[in-house]
């Protein structure tokens, strides 16, 4: 009984002078522990100042001074764990981590991709709220910017909601961004008609008429020889480009022209089909008649 006394005094003697040795070490652990957490706040006040500097997304920045935090707490963990001499458990913790966060990346790949987009977006703020802009296909107004996903109001009422990933990965036309809009009719004119002058008329009803912007030109363009008539795009800037403005003054340009070439007497031809029946004998009923039974028994077969 003695001896087994003996050994457990022995043996909590040997532990309080190991306590006593790793004193030292476990203070500064200690510190190092307190100084992470403070160091961490301090970086994170610092990069939100910093990151508002390039960014008003108050979600990205908040994200971002998180994550320093988080980055530089766990340093400090893992110094103070190097300092205790706990070599080994440092190692298993930082094999286990990489093992859990390979296995969160392969199984969250899509939204961490269009959370580090959405972080990308606002750091570069290729638009904003309220901007209108066509992007995969989709035109309308930004309603709201995630960090995961764009949200966009088609001009037919339905609302959109695009992953971030395919909104940095596709081009994206922001119409806001230039404050101007071409507007682009084409048309055409018969092969009788003078091309000077349907040049010359087009143009005049359009800077009599229209708003358009003075600072720049209003183009005619011929564009092709087409089958009953000779094609042309006539071409001018506004300086707006809210879509219902666009439009109307689109609608407006065409009834113009339409009136313009009816009083100039120049004709817009619509597509002619001639049929020839001069290598055929018999006349139109005839071979009218022919057809139909023809047709009849193709379709008894």
């Amino acid at each position: 009984m003695s001896t087994s006394i003996d050994k457990l005094i022995e043996k909590l003697n040997g532990w309080w002078e190991s306590f006593l040795l790793m004193l030292p070490n476990l203070l500064i652990a200690l510190v190092v522990m307190v100084a992470s957490v403070f160091v961490g706040r301090l970086l994170r006040k610092l990069a939100t100042k910093i990151m508002r500097r390039f960014s008003n997304n108050s979600a990205v920045i908040k994200l971002m001074s998180n994550i320093i935090t988080v980055v530089v707490f766990i340093a400090g963990f893992f110094i103070a764990l190097g300092i205790l001499h706990l070599d080994k458990t440092v190692t298993s913790l930082l094999a286990g981590a990489g093992v859990v966060g390979l296995a969160i990346s392969l199984a969250f790949q899509e939204p961490i991709l269009n959370v580090i987009s959405g972080v990308m977006m606002s750091m570069r703020e290729p638009f904003k709220i309220g901007d209108m802009v066509e992007s995969n296909g989709f035109f309308g107004h930004i309603t709201q910017i995630t960090l995961r996903s764009t949200r966009i109001k088609k001009f037919s009422g339905e609302d959109v909601i695009i992953p971030n990933k395919m909104v940095l990965q596709n081009p994206i036309e922001n119409y806001s961004l230039t404050n101007y809009r071409r507007v682009e009719i084409p048309c055409g004119v018969g092969y009788g008609d003078d091309l000077e002058k349907v040049e010359e008329v087009a143009l005049k009803a359009v800077k009599d008429n229209l708003p358009y912007d003075k600072d720049r030109p209003v183009d005619l363009i011929y564009t092709e020889f087409g089958d009953s008539s000779i094609n042309f795009i006539l071409r001018f800037w506004l300086d707006m480009v809210e879509q219902k403005n666009f439009l109307e003054v689109k609608s407006k340009a065409i009834k113009l022209i339409k009136k313009t070439f009816d009083e100039n007497d120049i004709n817009i031809p619509f597509p002619i089909r001639t049929l020839d029946f001069s290598g055929n004998k018999g006349t139109i009923e005839e071979i009218s008649n022919h057809i139909k039974t023809e047709s009849h028994e193709k379709g008894e077969q």
